[in-house]
Parts: C-alpha cells; sequence; structure tokens
C-alpha cells in the first residue's frame, strides 16, 4: 500500500470518527453541544488539529446532516427494497420506513429538518440531484410516476395545476422534463402531508389531541394510496 493510500484511509477513518463524536454530542445534548474542541478532546487531538478536518463548525454540522439523510435515504430505500414490484406497496413501505427513522432519531430529526443548513440547500442548485435531500425525495416520486403510468389517478384539472403551479416546478422538471403536471402536484401534496404528520409526532405537536399517531398515520397512508389506486373522474386527467 503506497503512503498516499494509506493516508487518505486515514483520513477517511478520522473524519468518521469525528462526525461519530458530533452526533453523540448531538444527541446528549442537541446541537449547541456539539463542539470541535469537545471532539478533539474526546479523540486525543489538539484543536488546531481538528480544523484540518473541517475548518469549520459549520462545516461539520452540514456534513453530519448529509450523513443523517443519507441514513434516511438507505432505511427508505431498504423498505421499498422489500416490498415487490407493486409501486403502491413501495410507497407505504417507504413512509413507514420514513416516519420509524424519524421518530426513533428525534434529534437527528430535529437537525435535519429543523435546523436551517444553507449548504445543503443552496438556491442556485434547485433541481441538483447531488443534494442528499433531493436523493431521499427522489426515490419516493419514482413509484407515483410508476402508478400514473399504469393508469392516471384523480388530480386536479392540468390547466389549473399548470396555470398556478407551472412556472414553480422547473426543480423537478429539469430531472422529469416529461414529468406531467398533475403527478408532481400529487407527489409535492402527498410528500408535504407525510413530512407534516412524522414532524408534528416527532416534535410532540399532537400530544393534546391524540394518545397516539401511529393509527392516524396509517388512515392517512390508506387515504393517500386510495387517491393513487381510484379512476381518474375526468378526461382532462389523462396526459397527452
Amino acid at each position: 500500500m503506497s503512503v498516499s493510500t494509506r493516508r487518505e484511509r486515514l483520513r477517511t477513518a478520522t473524519l468518521a470518527e469525528i462526525k461519530e463524536n458530533a452526533r453523540r454530542l448531538l444527541v446528549a445534548g442537541g446541537p449547541q453541544a456539539i463542539s470541535l474542541r469537545a471532539i478533539a478532546r474526546d479523540m486525543g487531538m489538539t484543536a488546531p488539529a481538528i480544523y484540518r478536518y473541517f475548518p469549520s463548525l459549520d462545516a461539520l454540522v452540514t456534513a453530519l446532516v448529509g450523513d443523517l439523510l443519507e441514513e434516511m435515504r438507505q432505511a427508505v430505500a431498504a423498505a421499498r427494497d422489500t416490498a415487490g414490484d407493486d409501486p403502491a406497496r413501495q410507497l407505504g413501505a417507504m413512509a413507514r420506513a420514513f416516519r420509524h427513522w424519524s421518530v426513533g432519531h428525534p434529534v437527528e430529526f430535529a437537525l435535519i429538518f429543523g435546523t436551517p443548513v444553507p449548504e445543503l440547500f443552496p438556491a442556485h442548485d434547485y433541481g441538483d440531484l447531488d443534494q442528499p435531500s433531493a436523493r431521499l425525495g427522489e426515490q419516493f416520486i419514482q413509484p407515483i410516476i410508476e402508478l400514473w403510468r399504469r393508469g392516471p389517478f384523480p388530480a386536479p384539472p392540468r390547466d389549473q395545476i399548470e396555470q398556478r403551479l407551472g412556472h414553480l416546478l422547473q426543480p423537478l422538471r429539469r430531472n422529469h422534463p416529461d414529468l406531467p403536471v398533475e403527478v408532481a402536484y400529487v407527489f409535492l401534496a402527498g410528500w408535504s402531508r407525510l413530512y407534516g404528520l412524522v414532524a408534528m409526532e416527532v416534535f410532540r405537536l399532537f400530544d393534546w389531541a391524540v394518545t397516539e399517531v401511529e393509527t392516524l398515520f396509517e388512515l392517512e397512508l390508506e387515504q393517500f394510496a386510495g387517491q393513487l389506486m381510484a379512476d381518474p373522474p375526468t378526461s382532462e386527467n389523462t396526459p397527452s
């Protein structure tokens, strides 16, 4: 093994260890507990040495959020892969995996979705599938596209969606130039419902209203699945 390869492996291992320690501090004390100095101390490094790996705390948090999003994406992908070829079953399995990971990792969820990380959501990179958040969302849109191909599902009239939302959908259309606007709308509405329900559960905003949220979550899944499986009410939903 060459010296450069050995150094690269050591650097990769050190980067991973730094992020592992950052996550440990996060879970123990929240985002404010993450400290480059504390991590350096725990790893037996000098404080200046850790800056060779991450130039700032923001850079470390950005890298950690990217890793957490990828961990969530992998959990969702694993659930999809166990659901067979039925896109409706895939969506259900993926949604449950998203909720399971989020409820099981509330502090990490709060860091991902409750703490602005501009480096992960740069305004000039709308539609960039290299972004961790885009890779997660892309998994959910694919089964919806497949369901539409098998038989268009109900959605507001195409002209109405195009007029009100068409100019806002350039990021999606950049990666899916043939994406029917109805599919884009149903995907965005469904993702908003899924995320909103899970976020309210994670942040315990349902505690005043219900004794447990899983049944409500399953009911929402049934409602959304029913929408995707039903026949369209008019020919306006049929793609040209």
